[in-house]
């Protein structure tokens, strides 16, 4: 019985070893929490005044795309590409379109009408930022 127990005892102990040492630190995939609290007057930014315009504000782990979406809906997304986000040359940037952003450095690419992937090898959408718009300012937060 003694020795039963010891068997299962030490399987359990190098299946558990061989699982936690094979799995990814997650802490090192994610972009850098950071806070985010931004009031924009749209008449300042004329390049937000229409629809599918964008901008590029500070803020975030390495800077905000604001994108407008409708005459009352606005997008915010972290410009830290998702795929190896700790990288330095890790920055989204909005292309020729206007209406993807992409990381030259990996070659991800994301839609701005909601963050998702559209080319890999990123897995996870653009960090997006809570918006709110009275007509007039526009507030990011996190």
């Amino acid at each position: 019985m003694f020795i039963r127990i010891s068997f299962c005892l030490l399987l359990v102990t190098v299946l558990s070893s061989i699982f936690y040492s094979c799995k990814k630190d997650d802490d090192t995939d994610e972009i850098p929490d950071v806070l985010v609290d931004r009031q924009l007057i749209i008449v300042n930014y004329p390049s937000l005044t229409a629809v599918n315009g964008w901008e590029y504000i500070s803020g975030g782990s390495k800077g905000i795309i604001v994108y407008r979406v409708s005459t009352d809906e606005f997008k915010a997304y972290d410009r830290n590409c998702s795929y190896e986000p700790l990288s330095s040359c890790a920055k989204c940037n909005v292309d020729s379109s206007g209406l993807t952003a992409i990381d030259t450095c990996c070659g991800s690419e994301f839609q701005l009408l909601d963050g998702s992937v559209l080319t890999s090898p990123a897995t996870k959408p653009l960090r997006e930022y809570q918006t709110s718009y009275d007509g007039s300012i526009l507030t990011i937060t996190n």
